[in-house]
């Protein structure tokens, strides 16, 4: 019985760890940059063992290609270093939330770099999360609100990164564009550390429970994750991948709850705001399924 949903298990194993990754900004007792740099570096080596393994080629098409997957590296770690950094300032559960707002960044951006028609549908929907934002941010403190900043920072980011990567996938193997993006980003993140006057012996001092956390982010949560996501998909469809993991703000929440007793510092508004957020984002989804089945019978219809 479980083998005949053995994908969809794993599918949810995997956005439980995606949700896992905003606790772990709590767990780890380490500045936010120094946790993405860690990230970063593990993922990349793990990755790295996996595909030699693999047998997948490592060498991209040419070096314009290489430079372009470079490029989007840097929304990627930037995109890590401001969502940690919103999670640290405030909740787990405030940083996921503003993540979910990275839908609204995409109905703007999809036009103008996938040359895609403007849907003023999904502009609708994205002036409802920024409602949903309202009610969240209505109780806030000066500190919350220096976090929802670099939270909605986080979730631009998210959408570049995911648009581009798009993009690129059309004629680059989604491997060599994870890979790489992550030695972009590495670099890119070395550099910042290094200009700041923070890659000091520091950056190595932490405790066993900080590293295993830091294994765990890594290796379960950032190359395990990327690899399954690539096999799920193939076996249950982009769709159903896409509609679950509009749960991860859900799975972050109650884990926030659960571990980080966050209940007790979050307000009824928080609640109402997030609920708004997390509906619009899987209406979002299901408007989407069904506009293009529509399109897919209206195809089907014209060409018998």
């Amino acid at each position: 019985m479980l083998s005949k949903y053995k994908f969809h298990i794993l599918l949810h194993v995997i956005i439980f760890m995606w949700g896992f990754t905003g606790i772990l900004g709590k767990l780890i007792h380490l500045d936010a940059y120094y946790i993405v740099w860690h990230r970063v570096l593990i993922a990349l080596v793990a990755l790295g063992i996996a595909l030699v393994f693999m047998r997948k080629p490592l060498k991209p098409a040419n070096f314009k290609s290489f430079l372009k997957i470079a490029g989007v590296g840097l929304f990627v770690v930037l995109h890590w270093m401001t969502f940690y950094k919103s999670i640290q300032l405030s909740t787990a559960s405030l940083g996921i939330l503003c993540l979910s707002t990275a839908t609204l960044h995409v109905t703007w951006l999809e036009p103008i770099i996938m040359k895609r028609k403007f849907s003023w549908i999904e502009f609708l929907l994205g002036t409802l999360v920024i409602y949903g934002i309202y009610f969240v941010s209505s109780d806030f403190d000066a500190n919350d609100k220096e976090a929802l900043i670099y939270g909605l920072l986080s979730a631009l980011f998210a959408a570049l990164f995911s648009v581009f990567n798009a993009k690129l996938a059309q004629d680059t193997p989604s491997y060599q564009i994870t890979f790489y993006e992550m030695v972009s980003a590495l670099v890119f993140l070395t550099i910042v550390l290094i200009f700041q006057g923070d890659f000091t012996a520091e950056l190595f001092q932490m405790t066993m429970s900080d590293f295993l956390w830091l294994l765990f982010l890594g290796i379960m949560c950032t190359s395990f994750a990327f690899l399954a996501t690539i096999e799920v998909v193939k076996r249950l469809g982009a769709f159903t991948v896409s509609l679950s993991i509009n749960l991860e703000p859900v799975y972050t929440i109650l884990l926030a709850i659960a571990i980080l007793n966050e209940d007790e510092m979050l307000g009824s508004h928080f609640y109402i705001g997030s609920a708004v957020i997390v509906v619009v984002v899987i209406a979002n989804a299901v408007i989407k399924y069904y506009l293009k089945a529509k399109a897919n019978k209206k195809l089907t219809n014209l060409s018998s």
